[in-house]
């Protein structure tokens, strides 16, 4: 559907009528010449989304400060890695300062770094009014992007709505009888029959906070209320990006740890002793569900925001892992 919407592609029946300039964030670097050095490249590719040589000279030094290629930007492309050709790719798509934005599944590719400044950007653009079309199999992402929403099934379209009802529907589930957004990127939806008070990220002496240290201790605290019996509930809590990949989640049935009833009022602490990632920003959420974790009682997504400071300035990636080199030579 995106490369029809960019002329890439012609449809079989019906027509597209595009109001506004256009650039799409779709296979990035593809139009690169490898042997052109990455400065040549960022007048090609610009020219090519539309953007004139005096546009792309002003803009130059901020298209390769953001894509981090200072050093090697007269470097011929042939000889960048594949994640530095992606920085450059969106970094020049970017700063064509579209009406309409194009997306597919690129924000879950590239290093840490990348994912970080190309999420910031977009966010950018939806601040600024600008139309955003995702098409991305990704929930958390169309969830946090966008708020109308179109499920294709088999070239046909299957359902249009706002956000929240056709990713219930998707995902064969039924939303809360009510939805609160206290931010733009909280989520919350369930039954009813139990309630989520408050979710809070401690710091190992108990003092609540929102930027921790990469591998430090940290505690998560849940304190929630029952409306009614239940039986053999699942607490489950989970850590993710802004692409709603789950970096991490665990639950009450690991363990000794199983819930046999909740009734009225309750405080659940998890205890972390090395939470173990690097340096982003990531999300809390909390779900309160049934045994068979298919009915949420409450659940809620993206519910705290924090960011990790590394403290480890070689590794790169989302999780700290320690780990320690040996080397045996073998003489010849």
């Amino acid at each position: 559907m995106l490369k029809c919407l960019t002329g890439i592609y012609t449809p079989d029946k019906g027509s597209i009528k595009i109001d506004g300039k256009l650039a799409a964030l779709l296979e990035l670097g593809a139009g690169f010449h490898p042997e052109l050095t990455g400065s040549e490249n960022i007048y090609l590719n610009g020219a090519i989304l539309g953007m004139s040589k005096r546009d792309v000279l002003a803009k130059f030094d901020s298209i390769v400060e953001f894509a981090g290629l200072e050093r090697f930007i007269n470097t011929p492309v042939k000889n960048f890695s594949s994640g530095m050709v992606v920085r450059l790719g969106f970094s020049i798509a970017a700063h064509v300062e579209p009406k309409i934005l194009l997306i597919d599944e690129i924000l879950s590719v590239g290093d840490q770094d990348f994912q970080r400044k190309s999420s910031e950007k977009i966010e950018e653009f939806r601040r600024e009014g600008r139309t955003i079309v995702v098409v991305s199999h990704s929930l958390g992402l169309v969830q946090q992007l966008c708020k109308e929403v179109i499920w294709l099934e088999k070239g046909q379209i299957k359902q249009i709505g706002n956000a929240t009802d056709v990713i219930s529907a998707y995902t064969g589930g039924s939303y809360a009888q009510h939805i609160e957004k206290d931010d733009e990127s909280r989520e919350r939806w369930g039954t009813g029959d139990a309630r989520i008070n408050s979710l809070e990220l401690l710091t190992s002496d108990g003092s609540p906070t929102q930027r921790i240290e990469s591998d430090s201790a940290v505690k998560i605290r849940c304190e929630m209320t029952a409306h009614t019996r239940l039986e053999s509930p699942i607490l489950r809590v989970s850590i993710t990006k802004l692409n709603g990949d789950v970096i991490w989640a665990t639950s009450t049935q690991r363990g000794t740890n199983t819930v046999r009833v909740l009734d009225g009022p309750a405080t659940a602490i998890l205890d972390i002793p090395k939470l173990g990632l690097l340096e982003g920003t990531y999300y809390l959420s909390a779900s309160i569900s049934d045994p068979t974790g298919t009915t949420d009682f409450d659940h809620c997504q993206n519910w705290v925001r924090f960011n990790v400071h590394k403290t480890n300035l070689f590794d790169e990636g989302v999780l700290s892992v320690t780990s320690t080199w040996s080397l045996e030579r073998h003489h010849r």
